[in-house]
């Protein structure tokens, strides 16, 4: 996995040809579970797409199920439905009708991962420790070599999505997986947001 800084990661997709752009993968990385989101073909909107269970233990079997079902191919991602690591009834409908709209290409062309980082925070705070600590896991695992990555600040995603959540009195595990699904969304969304006025500015000029 390569980082590069955010604007990078979208003028790269942008050089490529409309067809093989490619989207974009929004990550909000728990302490137990991984939140994911998927950008629209045309990277303006973020879905809610899955959530993973994440465990210490699991990282090589779970870069292994990556590199399984997100296959490299001339520098971008193709990623399959999350089987092994979704958290069983919690996978989002937008996913499964993805896939139920074309049962032929059931995946989904991605072109990067977005990686919620708490950059209100230092370094040291344990927020910050456990995103790190997360991609470095994976990227150690050397299965996921050519895949860009960049972070997008996560500050206040999680709580503004709880305040949402919490008057609907859902079953904890259900509420659970809605805030990491939509804390996913967050952060993709404001990247998305912030990019596409970027690069709109930049037609201006």
């Amino acid at each position: 996995m390569k980082y590069v800084r955010p604007l990078s990661l979208f003028h790269d997709l942008l050089k490529t040809s409309a067809i093989n752009q490619g989207r974009l993968l929004g990550l909000d990385v728990g302490d137990k579970y991984v939140g994911l989101a998927v950008s629209d073909p045309l990277n303006k909107i973020a879905s809610p797409l899955s959530v993973l269970l994440r465990k210490k233990s699991n990282i090589e079997l779970m870069a292994t199920d990556f590199q399984k079902r997100v296959l490299l191919h001339y520098g971008f991602v193709v990623i399959y439905p999350f089987a092994n690591y979704a958290i069983a009834g919690i996978t989002a409908k937008h996913s499964q009708s993805l896939v139920a709209q074309d049962s032929e290409i059931s995946e989904l062309s991605l072109g990067g991962f977005i990686v919620g980082y708490p950059f209100d925070r230092q370094r040291s705070a344990p927020d910050a420790v456990r995103v790190k600590l997360f991609v470095d896991d994976l990227c150690r695992t050397g299965k996921l070599e050519g895949l860009k990555f960049t972070y997008w600040d996560e500050c206040f995603t999680s709580k503004n999505v709880e305040l949402l959540v919490k008057p609907l009195n859902l079953h904890p595990v259900h509420a659970k997986s809605i805030m990491d699904k939509f804390a996913a969304v967050g952060i993709l969304q404001g990247y998305l947001d912030y990019v596409n006025k970027k690069m709109k500015l930049e037609s201006a000029e």
